[in-house]
């Protein structure tokens, strides 16, 4: 750990799921806390994803992250020779490895700030758990309490991630010159548009609306461009489209503000889509007792979409059938000011790493 930092000692808990989303969000908010001063290590039980997700890795600026193996959370001799964490952080409900959790109990006097760090939702219900207290009932460590924070869209809640030089990284960016690497085939009056998805219905009607239009798609690797070859497959003619290869976050962010469309899906893309200030379509992780299409209209309640606007959102989502994927470009100018709107009001809300940083503040 770097000696300039003054803050608390930090201690992220992560477990890779959805293709590395789980991850990416861990991650944004170890550097961010990390650029608040706090020094953070990122306990994480497959960080492959790092090697291209996150650019900063192992630079100096970032030595106050340190990427730790999960398993070594139970290793005695490991535990013994690291300082006391100030803040442990379970992030999306997953549970601290028990000799860790022991270790900790009977070594210290005091417990750490212990937060719950909860999925990210636009239900009304999250703001009345935002903060609540947990106490721990049984285990190593009966008696002491962990609290519930609650990310979200409005000041009653933990807020979004979001860098503090994000906005003047983005004000200062060369779409333009983006464009013409990334598609300079692009034809006069179509539109780009990004693919982050897992396997919509809807992919089809999407690619099949596309051929004979100048509109040029770009696919991202993994999921979305298996479902992309795959539909490909049953196409006699195919859109314009295009593949990316595996890009850090910030080359992520950069697709995002350069299209005109950006289908993106979990968390961590939906938070980017909103900064990027461009129209774009979630696809929710979809749940088997279908508890995502109630998330998914409390977001575009929030968002105070149009009807147009909500009707994409559902037949992606599988949620509607009696109507078909199609992309206008009139609506495409409603919905972005719809994000826009929506942008300015998160704009002046508190971010997620100070808002944690404020309430250990308060807790130690």
């Amino acid at each position: 750990m770097n000696s300039r930092h003054t803050g608390k000692i930090w201690d992220i808990f992560c477990t890779v799921i959805d293709n590395h989303g789980d991850l990416g969000v861990c991650w944004r908010l170890a550097c961010q806390l990390a650029q608040l001063g706090q020094s953070v290590r990122l306990w994480v039980d497959d960080a492959s994803a790092l090697a291209w997700m996150a650019a900063d890795h192992g630079q100096a600026s970032f030595s106050p992250v340190a990427v730790l193996p999960w398993d070594k959370a139970s290793d005695q001799a490991l535990l013994e020779s690291l300082p006391y964490a100030d803040v442990w952080v379970e992030a999306f409900g997953c549970t601290l490895p028990e000799a860790f959790v022991a270790h900790a109990a009977a070594t210290r006097q005091q417990q750490p700030a212990w937060i719950n760090l909860e999925y990210l939702s636009a239900e009304e219900w999250v703001p009345r758990m935002h903060r609540l207290p947990s106490p721990v009932m049984s285990g190593p460590a009966k008696g002491w309490t962990k609290t519930f924070f609650y990310p979200g869209f409005t000041p009653d809640t933990g807020g979004l991630l979001r860098e503090a030089d994000l906005l003047t990284r983005q004000q200062g960016f060369d779409r333009v010159a983006w464009r013409q690497q990334h598609a300079p085939n692009l034809a006069p009056g179509g539109l780009l548009i990004s693919l982050f998805c897992y396997e919509p219905a809807a992919l089809p009607q999407l690619l099949a609306q596309m051929v004979g239009t100048p509109h040029h798609l770009l696919v991202t690797p993994g999921r979305p461009m298996a479902a992309v070859q795959q539909a490909l497959k049953e196409m006699a003619v195919h859109p314009n489209w295009s593949a990316l290869p595996y890009t850090d976050q910030n080359g992520f962010d950069e697709m995002l503000w350069s299209c005109d469309l950006n289908f993106v899906r979990g968390e961590d893309s939906l938070v980017r889509a909103l900064w990027a200030g461009q129209a774009f379509i979630w696809h929710i992780y979809p749940q088997d007792d279908k508890a995502h299409h109630a998330k998914l209209g409390a977001l575009l309640d929030w968002l105070q979409a149009p009807e147009c606007l909500r009707r994409a959102h559902r037949v992606w989502n599988g949620s509607e059938s009696k109507n078909r994927m199609t992309i206008d470009q009139t609506d495409l100018a409603e919905w972005q000011r719809c994000v826009k709107d929506a942008q300015q009001r998160l704009s002046h809300q508190t971010d997620l790493a100070s808002q944690l940083a404020l309430h250990v503040g308060e807790k130690t």
